[in-house]
């Protein structure tokens, strides 16, 4: 059961700073992005648009006032989960310790999720209507892609014997 807490709480930490760490990767750099990161998805369409230094400044001015207005916040349910997983199991207040901090987990997803779109109209307002259009051709490719991945996926299965290595 702790280790499923654990795990749990672990990939909500994950999924906190992942929209920051997505909308990093926009410069095509070396590693793909801004700061080293490489990552793809929607944010890493981006390093295909053709975007002019002025814009490239302009995004990553939008991602850091945004990461600034919300460091505070993701600190505190930090701290909290902290709280919670040096709280024994056994301990007074534990179960209300558990139900504040899914609380606030969910708080903190409604608030990721709302900041994410933010982001992205932000920055789509920054495009050209050239590279909005393109923007969009580049996420139906990726689409396109992923459907045939899973369609792979689900007609080559993996083997029992290969998993379990």
């Amino acid at each position: 059961m702790r280790k499923n807490v654990t795990l749990a709480l672990a990939l909500a930490s994950a999924m906190a700073l992942a929209p920051f760490a997505i909308a990093a990767a926009q410069d095509g750099g070396p590693h793909g992005g801004w700061h080293g990161h490489g990552h793809g998805g929607a944010f890493g369409a981006y390093n295909k648009l053709n975007l002019s230094d002025a814009q490239k400044a302009s995004i990553k001015q939008i991602i850091k006032s945004s990461f600034a207005q919300n460091k505070s916040q993701f600190q505190a349910l930090r701290q909290q989960r902290q709280a919670f997983e040096q709280m024994a199991p056994n301990s007074s207040g534990y179960q209300a310790a558990a139900a504040s901090l899914a609380q606030a987990e969910g708080a903190a997803t409604v608030a990721r999720i709302q900041q994410r779109a933010a982001i992205r109209t932000q920055i789509y307002a920054v495009l050209t209507p050239a590279q909005q259009s393109q923007l969009a051709t580049i996420k139906a490719q990726q689409l396109a892609r992923r459907q045939q991945w899973e369609q792979f996926k689900a007609t080559h299965p993996v083997s029992s014997s290969s998993s379990a290595q």
